[in-house]
Parts: C-alpha cells; sequence; structure tokens
C-alpha cells in the first residue's frame, strides 16, 4: 500500500469511516489518505486551500472557491469528512445542507439579505434577470449543471 497508507492504522481508518458517516469503505479511505498527502506537498499535515484546488475536479467547479471559505485547511479527518458531502452515497438532505452553509456567509446558521445578494450575483452570472422566477426544478437544474455538480472524484493515482 506504500508510505503514505501504512501511517494509517486500522483504528485510524475506522474513526475515518465514523467520523464521515460510512459515505467511504476502508480501502476508499486508505486510498483517500495516499491522496491527500500527496497533496500535502509542505508535509504539515493539512491540506491548505491552494492545494486542495490542485485537484481539476474540483478546481473547476464554481463552487469550489465558496466551499473552501468554510474551511481553512484540513487534516485527513475533515478532508475526508468535507469530501463525503460530495460522494453519489451521501444523502440530499446532506447536499441541501452543505448548499445552506455555502450561502450562510457569516456562519450563523441563517442566510441574510446580504447572503442572498451574492446568491443574486451568482444566479445573474447564470443568466437570470430581476423578473426571472427560481422554481424548485430550476435550482436543481442550477445544482445539478456540470460545473456545480456535488460529486468531485479525488483521483488517488
Amino acid at each position: 500500500m506504500g508510505n503514505a497508507s501504512s501511517m494509517l492504522t486500522q483504528y485510524d481508518i475506522e474513526e475515518v469511516q465514523e467520523h464521515c458517516s460510512y459515505l467511504f469503505s476502508q480501502q476508499e479511505i486508505v486510498s483517500l489518505y495516499e491522496r491527500f498527502c500527496q497533496l500535502d506537498r509542505s508535509a504539515k499535515g493539512f491540506v491548505s486551500e491552494d492545494e486542495f484546488l490542485s485537484i481539476p475536479e474540483f478546481s473547476t467547479n464554481p463552487l469550489s472557491k465558496r466551499l473552501l471559505r468554510m474551511v481553512d485547511g484540513l487534516n485527513f479527518k475533515e478532508f475526508v469528512s468535507f469530501l463525503s458531502t460530495f460522494s453519489a452515497r451521501a444523502s440530499l438532505q446532506q447536499k441541501i445542507e452543505l448548499i445552506f452553509k455555502v450561502y450562510d456567509i457569516d456562519g450563523k446558521g441563517k442566510v441574510s439579505f446580504k447572503d442572498l445578494q451574492v446568491l443574486t450575483k451568482v444566479l445573474e452570472e447564470a443568466g437570470y434577470t430581476q423578473d426571472s422566477t427560481l422554481a424548485l426544478e430550476d435550482f436543481v437544474t442550477i445544482i445539478d449543471h456540470p460545473g456545480l455538480k456535488m460529486e468531485v472524484e479525488v483521483p488517488i493515482d
């Protein structure tokens, strides 16, 4: 399994698996650890925003910079937990909660008018105008847009 995975004990793997609500298998956690070690170029035990954005599949997601503002460097457990929301196995509720947090800019558990102004700017950039309405189906279409996909694969090689 190589040097990176040899640093993870079975206990570590199980702890991380529990922390991410079992959305990743043990083998996937080992693979994610190997990828985490590759991304952690400074070997400080966490992945910075710039290191995280070096993942091509993540850096092309328009929400990525917004998502990374929610975290300030990720240790391995946080890295796996963060990625678990993007897993195809994550529930719709988990994904909706993440989207809410993305627009809860100040982290107070509420989306303010100012937060909505930021969302309005994103919608304008997507072609919506002041006269447009956004039904649930439209919202799902926007979120399901390939550029906003809530699933990100982290290549391990």
